[in-house]
C-alpha cells in the first residue's frame, strides 16, 4: 500500500472535516476512497485526493448541492459549470433582494418600537416636520368607518391577499393607514375607501404607490380605532383655533401594533395627521 495513504479519519484531520462528510461523499459517489481493506472496511484515501476534496468544499460554498457537484464531477462538462454558476448567482442576488427586504422590515419594526416609547402621550396635539413617504394604496367600495373594526379586519385581509396577488413582499404588510381626502376632513366626513401601507424608497414604483410629499403636519395621537371619529374632530378644531391652512389628504396612521399583549383586539397607536401650508 503507498505510504501516502490515509486512513479516512487522518484524511479528515488533514483537511478539517468530519468523518461523517466524508462518508457521505463516498455514498454520494463524489469522493471515494483509494482503497478499502476487504477484511477491516477501512477507507483509505491518498493525499493527491485532497485536491477534489478542496473543489467539492468549494462548489459547497457556492452553493451547489451535492448532487449537482455529482453530475458536474461526473460529466466533466465546462459549459455545465459555467449555466450551474449563472443559476447560483441568479439565486444569490434573489435571496440578497429577499433579505434586504427583511432588514427593512427589521429596522422598521425597531423604528417602531422607539417610536412607540417616545411618543407623546394620548390625546395631545402637535405640530411636526413629517419627512416623505412612499404608500402602496388599496381601494375598497366599504367604507369602514360606517362599521366596527370586525370589517376593518376583513379589509386589511383583503389588503394582504392583494400584496399576495401582486407578488408583493408581506414584510410590508404591518402599520396600515387610511386616507380621508381634504374636503371629507373639512366637512368632518369620515369617509374612506382607501387603507394603505408604508413601502421603502427603493420600493418599484406601480400604479398603487404614491408619494406623499414631506411637509409640517398638525397631529393628534390616540390608541383606539373607535375613538378616531372623536380625535378627528379634534384634530380639525386645532387647526381652525389656530388658523392652520389644511393643504391636504388626511392621513390615519398606525404607528405601532402590539397584538402580543392581548390576544381579542387588535393593540394600535394611531397619529392623525393633515399637511398644512405656512407661505
Amino acid at each position: 500500500m503507498d505510504n501516502k495513504m490515509m486512513k479516512i479519519g487522518e484524511m479528515a484531520r488533514f483537511n478539517r472535516v468530519s468523518i461523517t462528510t466524508l462518508r457521505l461523499y463516498d455514498k454520494v459517489g463524489i469522493l471515494k476512497p483509494c482503497y478499502t481493506d476487504p477484511e477491516t472496511n477501512y477507507r483509505y484515501y491518498s493525499i493527491h485526493q485532497k485536491a477534489r476534496l478542496d473543489m467539492i468544499q468549494y462548489m459547497k460554498e457556492l452553493g451547489m448541492s451535492l448532487g449537482e457537484i455529482r453530475e458536474i464531477l461526473e460529466k466533466g462538462d465546462i459549459e455545465l459549470i459555467e449555466s450551474t454558476l449563472i443559476s447560483k448567482k441568479r439565486q444569490v442576488k434573489e435571496e440578497i433582494a429577499q433579505m434586504q427586504l427583511r432588514l427593512g422590515a427589521i429596522s422598521r419594526a425597531i423604528e417602531s418600537v422607539e417610536r412607540f416609547r417616545k411618543a407623546p402621550d394620548r390625546g395631545m396635539l402637535t405640530v411636526e416636520y413629517i419627512p416623505h413617504r412612499k404608500v402602496y394604496v388599496m381601494h375598497t367600495d366599504t367604507n369602514f368607518y360606517e362599521y366596527d373594526i370586525s370589517v376593518y379586519e376583513e379589509i386589511l385581509e383583503d389588503l394582504k391577499e392583494n400584496l399576495i396577488g401582486q407578488g408583493l413582499p408581506q414584510v410590508y404588510y404591518c402599520n396600515a393607514g387610511t386616507i380621508l381626502e381634504r374636503e371629507d376632513f373639512l366637512a368632518l366626513r369620515m369617509v374612506s375607501h382607501e387603507i394603505f401601507i408604508f413601502v421603502d424608497d427603493d420600493f418599484p414604483e406601480h400604479e398603487s404607490v404614491r408619494h406623499i410629499d414631506s411637509a409640517m403636519y398638525a397631529c393628534i395621537y390616540l390608541d383606539s380605532f373607535d375613538d378616531e371619529p372623536e380625535y378627528a374632530a379634534r384634530l380639525l378644531k386645532y387647526c381652525q383655533e389656530h388658523s392652520y391652512t389644511i393643504s391636504g389628504d388626511y392621513i390615519c396612521e398606525v404607528l405601532t401594533e402590539f397584538n402580543v399583549f392581548d390576544s381579542q383586539k387588535r393593540s394600535m397607536f394611531l397619529r392623525l395627521q393633515v399637511p398644512l401650508k405656512f407661505r
